[in-house]
């Protein structure tokens, strides 16, 4: 067999292997958690060599199928319900019924929120947050880092830095529970009304902290969203930078169709 029909048989193999343990995956077959065919037994049933396999389980985790865990193989991943995050999570009526974003859209999609806090303090601004909140690289700013769950899931990480001349005297803001409605609640209650919200959002691979921290597999896709909060006289004051599992969630925006 030349090179050019040996390589061809070799894709075909490999798109053959994909698609039929993506097809045993949906239909059940496979189930949520269980264990994917060895290595050895994909090459023995489809009679290909081990680059071939490789390949194809590849392919599954990137399009988030399966989920290799070292040590112990790959297995079929177990995907809670997708979470929507819509252009209202942050309506101020949210706030007033003591429900920060997070929990009121966990609890509007039937999932069980819990939040870890991972660290609050002072950290000088870097670069790019600096340059968002209007102050100068290394300013001191209040960093708060959180990891959020649902049902026991971790989907997605956040760290929301605030001016500190604008928190020094928040004493809650400070506590890793700042009370119902979040910090922007806790804003509001100090005189910085929000008049809005401004979201940059990119899709990228994740970096390997950044699957740890969200259990994900090699390769997989993340959502990097950067939120900007803005106040009624155009103060940004806060800025917070969160990765999202891709996979957990569907952005849902709606737009005014008027000048």
């Amino acid at each position: 067999m030349a090179n050019g029909e040996a390589a061809s048989a070799a894709r075909t193999k490999y798109q053959q292997i994909v698609d039929d343990l993506a097809a045993q995956i949906h239909s059940g077959a496979l189930p949520a958690g269980g264990a994917v065919p060895s290595e050895s037994e994909l090459m023995e049933r489809y009679r290909v060599a081990s680059v071939t396999v490789r390949k194809a389980v590849s392919e599954l985790r990137a399009i988030q199928l399966i989920e290799t865990h070292h040590g112990r193989g790959s297995f079929v991943r177990a995907r809670p319900p997708v979470q929507r995050k819509s252009s209202d999570r942050f309506r101020r009526a949210h706030r007033l019924a003591g429900k920060a974003a997070y929990l009121a859209e966990a609890e509007e999609s039937g999932g069980t929120p819990a939040v870890q806090v991972l660290f609050v303090g002072p950290v000088d601004a870097p670069a790019e947050i600096a340059r968002r909140l209007g102050v100068a690289a290394g300013v001191k700013v209040l960093a708060r880092k959180r990891r959020y769950f649902r049902d026991g899931t971790p989907t997605e990480e956040a760290t929301s830095y605030l001016l500190w001349d604008v928190v020094k005297d928040i004493p809650a803001v400070f506590a890793e529970n700042p009370g119902g409605g979040g910090i922007y609640a806790r804003l509001e209650e100090h005189g910085h009304l929000l008049a809005e919200f401004a979201e940059t959002v990119r899709a990228r691979l994740a970096t390997k902290p950044e699957a740890v921290a969200l259990a994900l597999s090699p390769g997989a896709a993340v959502l990097h969203l950067v939120r900007e909060a803005v106040t009624d006289d155009g103060r940004v004051v806060e800025v917070c930078d969160t990765v999202m599992a891709a996979d957990q969630f569907v952005l849902d925006y709606r737009f005014p169709a008027r000048d």
